[in-house]
């Protein structure tokens, strides 16, 4: 097996710096009342005293500790990277490291095991049926019940800031955006340069404004091509021209927050379950994504398949229980009981560059993916927060 050049885990930092704690930031500066239970605020006190306007622009797979490699393709993301711009913090993204799991901590405020979207797909433990975060049209689970906590921009909303989504338009009526993008309008944009010039309009909509944008690219170029390709370096270039847009239009009571979901590991080593049947014997559901694997298991058999499963991935994965997961931490200091319900009975969260694929139901091109996200490493869990003031 190849050696790998990751280290072994990444805590997540919860309330001293998790993308759960951006939001909360972003609506301090605004003047919106904290919550009693708020994760911490991230910047020193008073730095962004007179703002009246924050900017989040989230980068989606553009890991702190993929930036060297970044700066290649980008003057600014060099700059940024170099600390000649704002100023650059590493904080940790919420476990599993995945997009959808990120994407409701950072809109909500709140680690994964308060907001209840735990895994990126998990089990529905009234039905039994698998919901895909990503690919959720909102049918069932309903989407307000599955997610109830207030978002961020409910929240601010309250308070009289405008809130704006800066986004695809085809992700507007998703499952997933009526659970955590509830309380914001949407703008709809798909380039960088119509991201950029969005963000800046929306940050012009009244006197205190939230805009919260999204790109997709950097994480899908790593995806099919890998960290450090030719095309994952063009991706790179391509959206560090929002990050420059928004710098030139940038009202001067305004911030700018620019952070990501995830980083990401090339794939080299995978175990395919389709080719190991032995391995679904007592098994009625897998679940989570190639990096952090949920196993429902049967009535009375997970001892057995915790043994089976222990036996094929070896050191390359870590194999726990739910409760042990809850208890180290990974989904934040207090996990509701919805939440827990939806982990799986045992949890296996892989290391190095090992992914397990090939799971019924997913497309086949992601048994092929070189990129990948989810498990527990530096270079997964570590996501920049970039932030500049105007003016």
């Amino acid at each position: 097996m190849p050696s790998s050049p990751y280290p072994a885990e990444t805590r997540p930092a919860y309330g001293t710096g998790t993308l759960a704690d951006v939001m909360p930031t972003a609506l301090a500066a605004l003047g919106v009342p904290q919550r009693t239970d708020s994760p911490a605020v991230l910047l020193r006190q008073g730095e962004l005293d007179g703002v009246r306007r924050v900017a989040v622009l989230l980068l989606d797979g553009f890991g702190y500790h993929l930036l060297g490699q970044a700066a290649q393709a980008s003057a600014t993301v060099g700059a940024v990277h170099h600390g000649e711009i704002g100023t650059l913090t590493a904080i940790t993204a919420t476990v599993p490291s995945s997009t959808p799991i990120s994407l409701a901590s950072l809109a909500c405020g709140l680690p994964p095991g308060r907001h209840g979207i735990i895994g990126f797909t998990v089990r529905v433990p009234d039905t039994g049926d698998l919901v895909t975060h990503i690919r959720w049209d909102g049918s069932s689970p309903d989407p307000e019940t599955w997610q109830p906590e207030p978002t961020a921009f409910e929240r601010a909303s309250a308070d009289g800031v405008a809130c704006t989504i800066v986004s695809n338009g085809t992700f507007r009526d998703t499952g997933l955006t009526r659970a955590i993008y509830r309380g914001a309008d949407w703008l709809p944009a798909v380039s960088p340069r119509e991201v950029a010039e969005g963000t800046v309009a929306a940050l012009a909509r009244a006197d205190r404004s939230l805009v919260y944008a999204y790109l997709p690219d950097v994480d899908t170029a790593g995806h099919f091509h890998g960290v450090g390709s030719p095309d994952w370096l063009e991706a790179v270039a391509e959206v560090s021209e929002a990050i420059d847009g928004i710098l030139t239009g940038l009202p001067r009571d305004a911030a700018l927050f620019v952070t990501a979901d995830h980083g990401m590991v090339n794939v080299t080593d995978r175990l395919h379950v389709d080719q190991r049947p032995d391995l679904l014997q007592g098994v009625d559901a897998v679940a989570g994504d190639g990096r952090m694997r949920y196993l429902y298991t049967a009535p009375g058999a997970v001892d057995d398949v915790r043994e089976a499963w222990s036996d094929a991935v070896g050191d390359r994965a870590e194999l726990i229980g739910r409760d042990e997961a809850v208890d180290r931490g990974w989904f934040g200091p207090k996990v509701t009981d919805a939440a827990r319900e939806r982990i799986g009975d045992l949890v296996v969260a892989c290391k190095g560059t090992f992914a397990i694929v090939g799971v019924e139901g997913e497309p086949p091109h992601v048994a092929r993916l070189i990129g990948q996200h989810g498990g527990l490493t530096p270079a997964e869990m570590a996501v920049p927060l970039w932030t500049y003031r105007a003016g």
